[in-house]
């Protein structure tokens, strides 16, 4: 996900390299921070790849700062990572969200709604984070206020996703 961030945020506007990473940060570094070993090598790759480019500008202070920008193919390369997200993408909340935060970049309201029905697909199916036997358990079935917390909470989230992707998808034709 952080490549698909990096595209996304650099399809918005250039920035350099710190600008980048707070604004990654923002969007998943509570779940996952965005450390500079990973960041760095990540755009060193997708450099190499055609993706973006760098450009060296003068610093506010002393130093040079390097501007990164995305490039017509790093534009193509964004939108095919949205019109065909991995299916982990769908279910991971936190992937999903990065996904979500780009989408508006696929210009075709046909394929927007094609990714959301596949999530919607995904919360439709019964699911439980605990399970007696294979049958999913629900909040009211447990003694544990701990973990009825969590199914309560995710059973709250997930019928405000689907009001809002059942919403959605009316407002995109599809």
């Amino acid at each position: 996900m952080l490549e698909l961030a990096i595209l996304g945020f650099l399809y918005d506007a250039p920035l350099h390299g710190y600008e980048l990473r707070k604004r990654i940060t923002a969007l998943t570094g509570h779940v996952r921070p965005v450390a500079e070993s990973t960041l760095y090598p990540t755009i060193k790759r997708l450099e190499k790849s055609g993706f973006l480019v760098r450009t060296t500008e003068p610093g506010a202070v002393a130093a040079p700062r390097h501007v990164l920008s995305l490039t017509d193919e790093g534009g193509r390369e964004l939108r095919r990572q949205l019109a065909e997200p991995a299916q982990r993408d769908i279910t991971d909340e936190n992937r999903w969200f990065t996904v979500l935060a780009f989408l508006r970049h696929l210009d075709d309201a046909a394929a927007q709604a094609a990714v959301l029905r596949r999530r919607l697909a995904f919360l439709e199916e019964p699911a439980s984070f605990f399970y007696e036997g294979d049958r999913p358990l629900r909040a009211e079935e447990l003694e544990d206020p701990f973990r009825r917390g969590v199914l309560t909470i995710a059973r709250a989230t997930s019928r405000a996703e689907l009001t809002w992707l059942r919403d959605t998808l009316v407002s995109l034709g599809g």
